[in-house]
């Protein structure tokens, strides 16, 4: 297809991948005209190496759907379907490196004014729990900093998705201008983090900017306990007390390690009733009590039962475990092959990314946030534009 072409519609792509961290509506909105686009420039659509684990994951969801109890709650995730276009439409295309840096240039600064709201939001937060005389963990916790978004596991997760990126152009990519900038943001989306109080975000974020940094100075990865004390005694917003309670239950109303354990406990027990297909999407949530089991004490700990917070019990619960070791093989099979591509910024961000998406959806139903698999599946996207697949040339021009 002739270049302008290419790009009119690669700019919808990656402007619908950016716009997902202002609006997942203008995301979808702008993935329609991509598409749109595709067709009318007539784009041969591609499809990536990984498609039979894909291919397995769509049919085995459409069956647990079909054989569900309730077919039409599973028509919101069957909808949900739409946002993996992004992945064959930015994987036809291509996009040359100098075209992913632009786009993780656009991540970052959108990022930045979404941190800057967040920390005024925390800001109020805290001097509205002094004015009323409250504990501000307790007034915290139930009603965090959000961002543009609407929840702040949303917002959390997409933080550490731009921060590792951003992180792996700034040590990797070779890029110089406006470098000292760069950095700040990282150090402003890492305050974010920090105060977005989203345990599974900074194991995930941890774990992914840990890798990142092995493989740009290794000896530094020794320095990390030493940063996490520093964090830990300068203590900002309490976050020695959100960072403790993973290992040291509070015991109270605000405590969401019990909340976790009875989610774990039922998506258990719904695993064992419907091992194959399983409740079927969107049933879950309203069967949870039944499947709460007798020994667990009442009134069940405070927090949200509408899901298993854990992507892996959840999709098991919801869609059988066939469809979790069709995620799971497509997950693997994208980290064999990006392990085994030239690793540039691109990759190494790529694998971060999934290292932590992997890692933190132990604790939360990340991929089952739009917000959050559009940008999974744009990264996915761009890091296969790296690697040799399918028989074509790899595009390494900048």
């Amino acid at each position: 297809m002739p270049e302008n072409q290419r790009r009119i519609v690669l700019a919808l792509a990656l402007g619908s991948a950016t716009a997902a961290l202002i609006s997942i509506a203008a995301s979808q909105i702008l993935m329609g005209l991509a598409i749109a686009a595709m067709l009318f420039f007539r784009v041969r659509w591609q499809a990536p190496p990984f498609w039979p684990a894909l291919a397995a994951f769509t049919a085995l969801t459409l069956l647990s759907v079909a054989f569900s109890g309730n077919p039409a709650a599973g028509a919101g995730q069957v909808k949900k379907f739409y946002v993996f276009t992004i992945l064959f439409v930015i994987f036809s295309l291509r996009p040359v490196i100098a075209e992913i840096r632009v786009m993780v240039i656009a991540w970052a600064g959108v990022s930045a004014v979404s941190a800057l709201i967040g920390v005024g939001q925390f800001a109020g937060k805290y001097q509205q729990a002094r004015d009323r005389g409250l504990s501000f963990y307790e007034f915290y916790v139930g009603d965090r900093t959000t961002g543009f978004m609407s929840h702040w596991m949303t917002f959390s997760g997409e933080q550490m998705i731009t921060l590792l990126m951003l992180l792996a152009l700034l040590l990797f990519g070779g890029w110089k201008r406006g470098k000292m900038a760069l950095w700040l943001i990282v150090g402003l989306l890492g305050i974010s983090l920090l105060l977005g109080f989203t345990r599974s975000v900074w194991l995930g974020a941890a774990a992914g900017t840990l890798y990142l940094i092995w493989f740009w100075r290794r000896w530094m990865v020794a320095l990390a306990p030493v940063a996490l004390a520093i964090v830990l005694w300068i203590n900002p917003g309490e976050v020695r007390a959100r960072f403790l309670s993973a290992f040291q239950p509070r015991g109270d109303n605000v405590d969401s390690n019990r909340h976790r354990e009875v989610t774990r406990r039922v998506g258990w027990e719904m695993i064992r009733a419907h091992p194959l297909l399983g409740l079927g999407p969107g049933v879950v949530g309203p069967a949870f009590e039944k499947y709460v089991p007798s020994d667990v004490q009442r009134p069940l700990p405070v927090g949200f039962y509408g899901h298993l917070h854990n992507v892996y019990i959840h999709y098991a619960a919801e869609r059988g475990i066939p469809a979790v070791f069709a995620l799971l093989w497509m997950l693997a099979w994208v980290l064999r092959d990006f392990a085994r591509a030239k690793p540039d910024f691109v990759i190494r961000g790529a694998v971060a990314v999934l290292l932590s998406v992997i890692l933190s959806g132990w604790y939360e139903v990340n991929l089952g946030d739009s917000e959050i698999l559009t940008l999974v599946l744009a990264v996915i996207a761009c890091g296969y534009s790296r690697v040799r697949c399918s028989g074509s040339p790899e595009r390494l021009t900048a």
